[in-house]
C-alpha cells in the first residue's frame, strides 16, 4: 500500500521548465515518483527529440502520466517572454492547481540562432548571443520566479528550485557569458531566498557539473573513461545523481533550507563558493 512516507508530495503541484529531456525530465520524473501532479514545460513540442531522449513532449508528459500515475500537462512557451511566462503559469495552475513547487530548470548556453555561440569567449561573442544567453538562463529565472514567487506568497508556502551551474564558481574563457548568467543566477537565488523567508517560501540552487544528458553528449567529445558509473567521482554524473538533490529541496527535509546553492559535482569543486 502507497503511504504518505512513499509519496510526500501527493496533492502538490510541480511546475519543471525545459521538462522535455536530459536533467529536465529527470526532475520531473522524480517529482513525480513522490507524488506530485506535473506540469512539464518546453520550448518546442520536438524539444525531446532534438537530442534522442524521446519524441514529443506530449509523449513524455503522457509517458510521467503513465509512469508515476499522477496528473500531468503540457506547456510550451518561450520564458524569456513575460506574455508566455504569465501563459503557462496560469494554465498550469489552471490545469493541475496551485504551483506548490518551482523547478527552473530551463536555461543552456545556446546561441541567438541556436547552437553553441561561436566564438564563445569573454570577448569575441556577438553581442546578439550575449543577450541571448543572458536571456535565456538569468532573466528568464528572474521572470519566471517571480511570476511563481507572488503566488505562493499570497498562500504563504512553496518551494523554489533554481538550476545553475558549476560554471558560475570559477573563471572560464570558453563559455563565459553563460558562467557570468548563471553567477547571476546564484546570487538571484540568495536574494530571493532573503525576501521570501517571512513567507514560508524555500528557494535554493541546484549546480550540476558535467552531466551525461542526450546534449551534453551529443555537443562535444567525451572520455570514455569519464562515463564509468562507480568506483570513482572523477567522472560525468549520471542525470539521476543530480536529479536526485530535487527531492531535498523539495520535499520535507528541505523544510527549513533556504538560501543554499549545492555542487553536484563528484567534489571536481572543492572550494568556497
Amino acid at each position: 500500500m502507497t503511504t504518505t512516507i512513499d509519496r510526500p508530495l501527493a496533492g502538490k503541484t510541480a511546475l519543471v521548465t525545459g521538462a522535455g529531456r536530459g536533467l529536465g525530465r529527470a526532475f520531473a520524473e522524480r517529482l513525480a515518483a513522490l507524488g506530485a501532479g506535473i506540469a512539464l514545460h518546453g520550448m518546442r513540442e520536438n524539444g525531446p527529440a532534438e537530442y534522442g531522449e524521446g519524441t514529443t513532449l506530449t509523449a513524455v508528459a503522457e509517458e510521467v502520466a503513465g509512469t508515476h500515475g499522477v496528473p500531468t500537462v503540457r506547456l510550451l512557451g518561450d520564458l524569456t517572454r513575460p506574455e508566455d511566462i504569465a501563459r503557462v503559469v496560469g494554465e498550469a495552475e489552471a490545469r493541475l492547481g496551485a504551483v506548490d513547487i518551482l523547478v527552473h530548470n530551463a536555461g543552456g548556453d545556446i546561441a541567438a540562432r541556436g547552437g553553441k555561440p561561436d566564438p564563445n569567449d569573454a570577448v569575441g561573442i556577438s553581442e546578439e548571443d550575449v543577450r541571448a544567453v543572458i536571456d535565456r538562463n538569468l532573466i528568464s529565472t528572474i521572470l519566471v520566479c517571480q511570476a511563481v514567487a507572488a503566488r505562493m506568497m499570497a498562500r504563504r508556502s512553496g518551494r523554489i528550485v533554481t538550476i545553475g551551474s558549476v560554471a558560475a564558481f570559477k573563471g572560464r574563457t570558453n563559455g563565459a557569458i553563460y558562467a557570468t548568467a548563471k553567477a547571476g543566477v546564484t546570487h538571484y537565488t540568495r536574494c530571493l531566498a532573503d525576501q521570501l523567508r517571512p513567507y514560508d517560501i524555500t528557494v535554493n540552487c541546484i549546480a550540476p557539473g558535467d552531466t551525461r544528458t542526450g546534449r551534453f553528449l551529443g555537443t562535444r567529445a567525451v572520455d570514455p573513461a569519464r562515463l564509468a558509473e562507480d568506483g570513482t567521482l572523477d567522472r560525468i554524473a549520471t542525470v539521476d545523481e543530480v536529479a536526485r538533490l530535487v527531492e531535498v529541496f523539495a520535499g520535507p527535509l528541505g523544510a527549513f533550507v533556504s538560501g543554499q546553492v549545492l555542487r553536484v559535482d563528484g567534489g571536481a569543486q572543492a572550494w568556497p563558493a
